[in-house]
């Protein structure tokens, strides 16, 4: 049997801070250790419980959640940090993320989307919601890659997972057919997804596609390891 992800809330809103426990508790691979308020020593905790993952509030009365995270991460890199906010700015967004936190989650997500993130940061994958996609997503990206980035940037991280799939595949050769043939899908899909992709990065072959794939490999791997929740 699979260890169950060990995960401690920082909230300082009581309500709040029991519901979320509530939730989790109620998952079989999830446990909570330990779910205090602001008021108690967060890296004491940690040091005691050592969490796999760390729920922790951006917006804390009593303490800097954004010093917290720095702690956390120079002193327990192993534990991973979701952020938890009602709508958090660009901002916040990037500082937080600078610093390490491997995902967003707003206060107004769904029980299962909630549950879906905290078992993907997790397992090592970095989440953001579909809201924060777009511009300030591909500054995100460009943080996390650490080099420079093609203007196209911000149109490639509003692609949907298929759609690099597709790409992906184009640059290895692969007619529509085959593509079809891989990803489980009809052909007249395959040619879906081609259309929507020449028209995001406004190209025009399939030879200028692979050619995009190539010049932006280091993009392409990087988005591996950031999941959109609900796309």
């Amino acid at each position: 049997m699979a260890e169950k992800i060990r995960t401690l809330i920082i909230e300082d809103n009581p309500l709040l801070r029991e519901g979320i426990s509530s939730i989790i508790k109620r998952q079989p691979d999830i446990r909570v250790v330990s779910e205090p308020g602001s008021r108690k020593r967060p890296i004491q905790i940690i040091r005691d419980l050592k969490p796999n993952v760390l729920l922790l509030d951006l917006g804390l009365r009593n303490q800097n959640s954004l010093e917290i995270v720095k702690a956390v991460k120079a002193h327990f890199p192993e534990t991973k940090v979701i952020v938890m906010d009602l709508a958090p700015t660009e901002t916040d967004i990037l500082l937080f993320v600078r610093e390490g936190v491997s995902g967003f989650v707003l206060k107004g997500a769904t029980t299962e989307n909630f549950l879906k993130t905290i078992r993907a940061v997790a397992h090592g994958k970095k989440v953001l919601p579909r809201l924060m996609t777009g511009s300030l997503f591909s500054q995100i990206v460009e943080q996390a890659v650490r080099g420079p980035i093609s203007t196209r940037v911000t149109e490639s991280v509003r692609m949907t997972k298929r759609e690099r799939q597709v790409i992906l595949l184009i640059s290895e050769g692969l007619s529509n057919k085959e593509i079809a043939d891989k990803l489980h899908l009809s052909t007249y899909t395959v040619k879906s997804h081609v259309h929507n992709i020449l028209e995001k990065l406004l190209l025009r072959s399939r030879v200028q596609i692979a050619k995009y794939a190539l010049t932006n490999l280091e993009l392409m791997k990087a988005e591996e390891n950031i999941s959109l929740i609900e796309e």
